[in-house]
Formats: C-alpha cells, structure tokens, sequence
C-alpha cells in the first residue's frame, strides 16, 4: 500500500537500533556501514542503540538469581543499563575502525544527556533538563561531524543513579534527542519491514503500509500489535516524523512506514456537543444472529444521523446515536426486532450526554475505568454506557449531568495532567 515516494533530503537524523539489530556481529556490521554511507552523505547522526539480542532479558534472569529475586530496583537498573552501555561502545569503535569520527556518551559521565526523576524501572526523564544537556553536548558535537552513539532507555538522576525508563526506553530516549535536535526525521531500525496491514503471522500478506497516523497507530498498539511502544509516542514531536525500516537492507534510505502526525501528551476529555441516544435491543444469544447486525447497521447508514458507538454481549446489543434525526429510525430498527426470532424487545434512552477520556497517560493508569465509576456512583450519578478503545475511555450518562461528570472526571485522574475540549476536535 504505497502512497508515495518517500524520498527527501535531511540533514540531522535522530537512528535508533532495536536489539534484534544488534544480535551479533555481523549485524552491528551492517548497521554501522548504514550510518557511515548516511553520514558520508553529509548527514548529522545521533544514534541510539539497544542492548544487543536478548541480553536485557540475560542480566535480569542472572540478577535475579544471584539475589535470590531480592535485588533492589535501583541495583538493577544499574545492572540493566550495562546491556546498552556496552552496545554504544561497540558501535562506537566499529565506527571509528572505519575511519569515521564518533564518539559515545555513557551515564558515568558528566556529560549524560538524559536526566530522569528517582523511580527505578520505570523513570521519567526531566525534559528541561535533558535538552539542556542534548544542546549543551550533543549539538555541538554533530556540528563537527561527529556521529554521537547514545544508549537508549538509561537515565539518570541529578545526584548521579542511573535508572532505566522502562518498556519503550530506547525509542523515547530517540524521540527526546529528535525533539531536543530539531532533528528531520527518527529512523527506528528493526526486524519487520514497516508497519502492515494485519500480522503477517496470522494473516498471509498483508501489505505494507506507506504512512499512518499516530492516532490509527495507537489503535494498532492497543491491540497487541507492537512497532513502537505506545508510551514513547508521547515525546514525538508533530513535526518530526518517524520511519521504521527493516534491519536486513543495511540502508537507512530503505522505504519503510512513516508515522505522522503527534498524540495529546497528556489526557483530554472530549464533550460530544449535542445529545445522544442509546438504542438497546434484548434477546436471546444475539451475538450469533450476524444477520441482525448488518440490518441494523444498513438502516443508520442510511439516515443523517451520526453513529456515535455500539456495544455488544451474548444477548444484547446498544447502538449509539445522535439525537438529530433519530426519530426517523426507530421504527425500522423496531421492525427489525419485531422479525428476527431470538430478538425479544428494543428500549430507547434519549437525552444522553457522551463524554470521552482519551490520551496516551491511560495506559499508566491502572484502574482508572473503575475510579470513575465509583467517584460517579458516590455521587449518585447513572452511568448509561461504558467501554474503551484505542486508548480512550466513554461514557455515556443524563445529559442533565453533563457538567458535573466531566468536573468529576477531571478531579479523579487528575486536574493539572487534563484539558478539555469539544468531541472530535
């Protein structure tokens, strides 16, 4: 599914090595020529590697079982961070045993780029701070030609600990540089050749998709579906694209899938601005009976009425829509149940109000469906629909609540991490 040429000239670009990349010689090889046939293009190159292979996985089991699994975080995210430390210092003297300048950077360093807060495994790098440091040590050094190994998902504290930033660790250490650069463009080299259109282990092929959006992507992610960590796509800036490409070409130039676009970086919740209505149909073991679902579908394509969502069990389903123009539909979809055998009755609920909670910060959320819920419950307030998708929470409850449900919201994950704005927007 090739949209368009991807060709364009760049002169700072931000290269991030997975470890599948890095798994043994032979793939460092080809990955350190890629960098130097770039550079030799009169490209500035930061790179960002990734512990070779599975090695991560290696220090943690040993960790693990020379301290009995009783290790402290912050011990072992200092054992961890040896797995890209040692990457970025190979990459480095490959480079430069092919006559090509570099240099690497290492958190034992005053000159470490990436400052995090103090929670070990999971650490959040300090963004003023990082880019201080990126355009303090890094700019310059690129302004001489000189190609800049980083390792990836290592931090460190103001007072010297190094940390790990968790899963996603070495794509956000990339898109931190890109951003702190102005860099053209983030390379993330990996094992697949872009980003397809179904998992090639379980559909037979699919195609490789030119371009997608961050927010089509996210729903990707959500549904298991890895290509770059969810988390690390808050730090992508919306003008700084991100290409994945195949390891196996050793051509940095290779056509691969451009991420566009950014994603809210903190959570937002969407007001729908008119009412909705929730249409429910109740039988017996409805979710077999594709029949009544493509009816029903067909009647609202036909009218000017906005689908708003659906939600199906065993022996229901709910249809949301809004209000305008609703009218005109309820007796056909009651007619549909009226003749479909193991469909028994239909209810209307009119005057609902939608309200949507979205953002990237959801998934570090644990529970966050269930405190609002309660917080609505305790404050006696009905909640007439609920489900998630694509890293977004709805609701549905009296539009005479409205107001009241999105203050609720706000003080349950959060006022300061929250704005809101009109749905769809």
């Amino acid at each position: 599914m090739v949209l368009k040429k991807q060709k364009k000239t760049f002169q700072r670009i931000v290269v991030k090595f997975g470890g599948s990349s890095l798994a043994d010689g032979l793939s460092i090889s080809r990955a350190v020529k890629s960098v130097i046939k770039k550079a030799r293009q009169g490209v500035q190159l930061v790179v960002v590697v990734s512990a070779m292979g599975k090695t991560t996985d290696t220090l943690i089991d040993i960790a693990n079982k020379a301290c009995n699994s009783s290790i402290s975080n912050e011990d072992l995210d200092d054992i961890m961070a040896m797995g890209e430390r040692t990457s970025a210092r190979i990459f480095s003297a490959a480079l430069k045993s092919l006559k090509t300048r570099s240099c690497y950077f290492d958190p034992e360093n005053p000159n470490w780029p990436i400052i995090t807060d103090k929670t070990f495994k999971n650490a959040k790098p300090i963004l003023p701070l990082c880019e201080k440091m990126i355009k303090t040590h890094i700019e310059p050094l690129l302004e001489k030609d000189v190609v800049v190994v980083v390792p990836g998902f290592i931090g460190k504290t103001d007072g010297g600990a190094i940390t790990t930033i968790g899963r996603g660790g070495s794509d956000i250490t990339a898109l931190i540089l890109a951003q702190a650069l102005s860099a053209d463009q983030v390379i993330i080299v990996t094992d697949v050749p872009g980003i397809m259109t179904a998992d090639p282990k379980i559909i037979k092929n699919p195609e490789k998709i030119a371009e997608i959006p961050v927010d089509a992507l996210v729903g990707l992610a959500d549904s298991g579906t890895k290509f770059i960590h969810k988390k690390a796509l808050k730090y992508k800036h919306p003008k700084i694209d991100i290409k994945i490409i195949s390891n196996m070409f050793g051509d940095l130039d290779s056509e691969g899938t451009i991420i566009l676009e950014d994603f809210p970086k903190n959570m937002i919740i969407e007001q729908y601005p008119n009412s909705a209505t929730a249409v429910t149909i109740v039988g017996k073991e409805l979710s077999k009976s594709p029949q009544i679902f493509y009816e029903i579908l067909n009647v609202v394509n036909k009218v000017d009425t906005e689908f708003l969502g659906m939600s199906v069990n065993h022996n229901s389903i709910i249809i949301y829509l809004a209000s305008a123009d609703v009218e005109n539909i309820l007796e056909t979809l009651h007619a549909i149940v009226v003749k479909t055998e193991n469909a028994i009755a239909m209810a209307v609920r009119k005057n609902l109000a939608l309200i949507r909670i979205k953002g990237i910060e959801l998934e570090e959320t644990p529970g966050v469906i269930s405190s609002i819920t309660k917080t609505l419950n305790m404050k006696e307030i009905n909640i007439y629909g609920i489900f998630t998708i694509t890293s977004s929470v709805v609701v549905f409850v009296d539009m005479k609540d409205k107001e009241k449900t999105v203050s609720l919201i706000e003080e349950t994950i959060g006022n300061n991490n929250t704005y809101s704005q009109v749905y769809g927007r």
